[in-house]
């Protein structure tokens, strides 16, 4: 089966404007079938997601995630149960793998928000992100480049802090079935096609206004 995935959001568990809640609803509106709640240092933002969705039999898997600030700089650490990540980039990567999480860097050259740069060449991560509808075509374009040189899955997300930008940029995961272990694994085997896009005027300016606003009011 082929699965829309948004694995990079954000919700109010760290700096993002809507609650999982809000996220699970606005995904499925869009379509999506898998998303991950990827807060900064805390899997709490999807497992409040995913203990939303079982309680309320919605039709959308969430996997249980983390944008981990590594002192190299931000990956995804996507998993079926919560870890303890390290904070050394290398160790995380190991501990991760060991654990049978999957490890992706999340905006690796853009440098205003702490991605890890060229360390995507030193580390064996399973899929780079590639497309992030946060980041400028730039930064995006060297990210599809370390991909295509180090031969692994490329992924689109949406990095969304306002529920609103869920649906611009997905990422088609082919699957034997809709479960976490199957489309971890389908990841990592590079049966994924990233789906680009960015919201229109209108909720880029919200998004904006959004990160000003929890600056002056945090």
């Amino acid at each position: 089966m082929r699965v829309k995935a948004d694995l990079h959001m954000h919700s109010v568990i760290s700096d993002g404007r809507g609650t999982p809640e809000d996220l699970v609803h606005r995904a499925l509106e869009v379509g999506l079938q898998a998303i991950s709640v990827t807060d900064h240092n805390s899997f709490q933002g999807s497992l409040r997601a995913r203990r939303y969705v079982e309680e309320k039999g919605l039709d959308l898997l969430v996997i249980i995630g983390n944008e981990v600030q590594t002192l190299r700089g931000d990956v995804l650490v996507l998993c079926d149960e919560p870890i303890d990540p390290p904070v050394d980039l290398g160790e995380l990567v190991d501990k991760a793998h060991a654990e049978g999480c999957i490890v992706v860097p999340a905006h690796p050259f853009d440098i205003l928000r702490q991605g890890i740069g060229r360390e995507v060449y030193n580390h064996r991560f399973d899929a780079i992100e590639v497309y992030n509808a946060s980041a400028d075509p730039i930064t995006n374009r060297r990210a599809r480049q370390a991909a295509a040189e180090l031969g692994l899955p490329q992924l689109a997300n949406t990095d969304a802090h306002i529920p609103e930008y869920l649906g611009s940029a997905y990422t088609l995961v082919d699957a034997p079935s809709l479960t976490v272990d199957d489309l971890l694994d389908a990841v990592r085997r590079g049966r994924v096609h990233p789906v680009y896009g960015k919201p229109g005027l209108h909720t880029r300016l919200k998004r904006y206004w959004w990160s000003i606003e929890r600056r002056i009011f945090r």
